[in-house]
């Protein structure tokens, strides 16, 4: 059997922004623990809550932050997450967009993560991942056009 697959995991995921009054998008994003790249808070599901709420959980717990949490993902992307030394797992991460309304000086992982609001072309340049940059790309594109068109 060659190319034996594993199954793929889900993850959910927040990506945390703010519209300033001059119509401005900014995205708030962190670094991942091991690495240290730029990504948007994601985790695993957590028991009995929805998708949603569990990426709105990870962005609080990663990033400090809490909002309104779109109930529907934005889109999605696959990355492989590394389980331990030499395994990794390819995961499914569903992104839910959540408008930032409070952002706490003290956080859970505010020791393990730094954070940083970013515009989008900054944001983009940050993210390493393709399949990110093309979801932050189409959510940012879409916020742009609705203020545009009001």
């Amino acid at each position: 059997m060659p190319g034996k697959t594993k199954a793929v995991r889900v993850q959910h995921g927040a990506l945390p922004y703010r519209v300033g009054r001059d119509g401005a998008v900014e995205i708030l994003l962190v670094t991942s623990r091991g690495t240290r790249r730029w990504i948007i808070p994601k985790g695993w599901p957590i028991k009995g809550l929805k998708p949603a709420k569990s990426a709105a959980r990870e962005a609080y717990e990663e990033a400090g932050v809490r909002g309104a949490v779109g109930t529907k993902p934005i889109g999605s992307f696959v990355y492989d997450k590394w389980i331990e030394e030499g395994v990794s797992v390819p995961c499914e991460v569903g992104v839910f967009p959540l408008k930032v309304e409070r952002q706490y000086k003290t956080w859970p992982e505010r020791h393990e993560r730094e954070t940083r609001w970013c515009g989008p072309e900054e944001a983009l340049d940050l993210l390493d991942d393709r399949g990110l940059r093309d979801v932050v790309a189409g959510f940012v594109g879409r916020l742009q056009a609705r203020k545009a068109a009001e």
